[in-house]
């Protein structure tokens, strides 16, 4: 990896490296959003690069919304952009000294959604958590189902609750059954969960009957975010037979605001786990395909410290993005700029990288302490969920901020 030096400040553990460059959705004001990219704690302002020249591309793809129009001008221009952004920054004769206009302190703007997204793809990719629920659900000899070394196992969510990291969520409301009852009721979630994933967004569409392969899968994947699959799991235990997850998870997904690049982790890309039985050819894939991505998950009360309850890795996912993409269309589904595809659940082998409180608490029956003497099984009211995530190597980071979200009582 070349040494790169910039001259714009940037703390010693940020997670906006020079390295790094991610691109997100900003705003001073209510009506005027634009496309940034993040370095240190300020924002670079594309819109006023390109308005000086020093852009190929026009300054109206930074004055959108969303990145959807950005992204879909294709990989050749948006990893150039980067690039170009990154050389400026290193320039010590930087023609962006003299227009301290075009950097924007993070802490005075408003980050949104980065991405429109259309549809939403939810997988059960980690081996350890999906043996875990198999464990409390099912026979523990026998926890996984037949299928799930064979395919990537996901459900369709629902795009409309994706929101932005910051926005607050109310307790879900549904049908539970209790256990020695005969009929359900209709009440608030007991049992509210967060779920710790990565996502990947689109950044290349295709056309219905179009297959990815795990050969170009990608040049399809415009970069990752940080997500947190909010799970009521009193809901989700009695509506999920037949046809699998509905009210017990889209009543809200959250979202970090900054994408990744697929480029900018590059270099710490490592080997999976290995997968017994073989797969199909259609999902065999050549080279290192996971990503060491360090992760963790803080809880915190209201008016209280944060405890850290997790510490997890993307590395340990059974099934990769590029056999997910690939299994996802298989049939001839058809991808488009913006959809999100989120990882599953990420859980390792010990109790302290378990990615759910449904595996922490046990289902429940585990209660475990907070720093402020309180305990906990599932999320209560009020209680805040950050996740952060970052790749190190050789003193290069690259980060994703934070995801975070706050439960609400019901409304």
């Amino acid at each position: 990896m070349t040494t790169l030096k910039t001259w714009v400040s940037v703390p010693k553990d940020s997670d906006f490296s020079i390295y790094n460059l991610p691109y997100g959705i900003f705003s001073l004001d209510e009506n005027t959003l634009k496309v940034g990219m993040a370095i240190g704690k300020q924002i670079v302002d594309l819109s006023a690069v390109a308005d000086l020249g020093l852009l190929e591309v026009n300054s109206f793809y930074f004055r959108q919304s969303t990145l959807n129009e950005f992204i879909g001008l294709g990989k050749e221009l948006t990893n150039k952009v980067r690039l170009d952004v990154q050389r400026l920054l290193v320039l010590e004769n930087s023609p962006l000294k003299n227009h301290p206009e075009v950097f924007i302190a993070q802490r005075e703007v408003r980050m949104h959604l980065p991405v429109r997204i259309g549809d939403y793809t939810d997988f059960y990719s980690s081996i350890e958590h999906a043996t875990n629920v198999g464990k409390m659900y099912r026979d523990p000899e026998n926890a996984l189902l037949s299928n799930w070394r064979h395919i990537p196992v996901g459900y369709h969510g629902r795009a409309s609750s994706v929101v932005v990291s910051g926005t607050s969520i109310h307790r879900p409301m549904g049908q539970v059954k209790q256990k020695d009852a005969s009929e359900p009721t209709f009440k608030a979630s007991e049992s509210l969960d967060f779920e710790l994933e990565m996502g990947f967004v689109i950044g290349k569409n295709t056309k219905l009957g179009e297959r990815i392969s795990t050969k170009n899968a990608g040049e399809h994947i415009f970069g990752l975010v940080l997500f947190n699959d909010w799970s009521a799991r009193d809901i989700q235990k009695w509506e999920y037979v037949p046809l699998g997850p509905f009210l017990g998870k889209s009543f809200g997904s959250s979202m970090s605001p900054w994408i990744v690049t697929i480029e900018a982790l590059e270099p710490f890309k490592v080997s999976g786990p290995s997968q017994q039985p073989e797969v199909l050819s259609y999902l065999k894939c050549d080279g290192n395909q996971n990503y060491d991505i360090q992760l963790e998950v803080g809880m915190a009360p209201k008016d209280s410290n944060e405890t850290v309850i997790s510490t997890s890795n993307f590395k340990y996912m059974y099934w990769n993005m590029i056999q997910q993409l690939a299994h996802h269309t298989v049939n001839g589904c058809n991808v488009n700029v913006g959809d999100v595809m989120a990882s599953g659940t990420i859980s390792g082998k010990d109790e302290k990288s378990y990615g759910s409180l449904l595996e922490i608490s046990w289902g429940g029956k585990k209660p475990f302490e907070m720093k402020d003497g309180s305990t906990r099984t599932f999320i209560e009211d009020y209680d805040t969920i950050t996740m952060r995530g970052f790749a190190e190597k050789k003193g290069v980071r690259v980060g994703f901020g934070e995801v975070s979200g706050t439960i609400l009582p019901s409304v």
